[in-house]
């Protein structure tokens, strides 16, 4: 699909807030409401926009403690792969996982509330997992940016 200028700017605009209404936007675009909405339907249809969700501010939530931790496995086998990564998802701890090259195989984004809470964590459901060789955690000190959206 081909995004052009009004595309984008529709996308900026419900990236910034996606509980904008189509005729905040069309004021905004300086389009018609129904070609706001279509556009959008479109964006939808083409897997464009994926979903459209709530942001939470975790200290809000008690879950301000966020580690970064890194993940060796044992081998590199397709199955052992697919295993880990479908146990990984399980882990409500971890708010991302990402295959990566280097050192070590994954990095989880994992959010709890403390210290005690991430031991907790590693002790009882992530060293349990199958296949890790080793873990590397780094302990995130403060956060300087933090965005979901992507500029066009």
């Amino acid at each position: 699909m081909k995004i052009d200028e009004l595309d984008k700017k529709i996308l900026y605009y419900l990236q910034i807030d996606s509980k904008k209404t189509n005729k905040e936007i069309s004021n905004d675009c300086g389009l018609s409401v129904t070609a706001v909405y279509e556009r959008i339907k479109k964006l939808e249809r083409e897997g464009v926009i994926s979903k459209y969700v709530a942001l939470i501010d975790p200290e809000m939530v008690d879950k301000k403690f966020m580690v970064l931790c890194q993940i060796k496995l044992v081998q590199h086998k397709k199955e052992i792969l697919t295993r880990f990564e479908k146990e990984v998802t399980g882990l409500t701890e971890v708010i991302e996982c990402l295959h990566v090259s280097g050192d070590y195989d994954y990095i989880l984004k994992v959010l709890v509330k403390d210290m005690e809470a991430y031991r907790e964590f590693m002790v009882t459901k992530l060293t349990t997992l199958n296949h890790i060789a080793s873990t590397k955690s780094i302990f995130t000190i403060n956060k300087v940016k933090q965005t979901t959206s992507i500029i066009l």
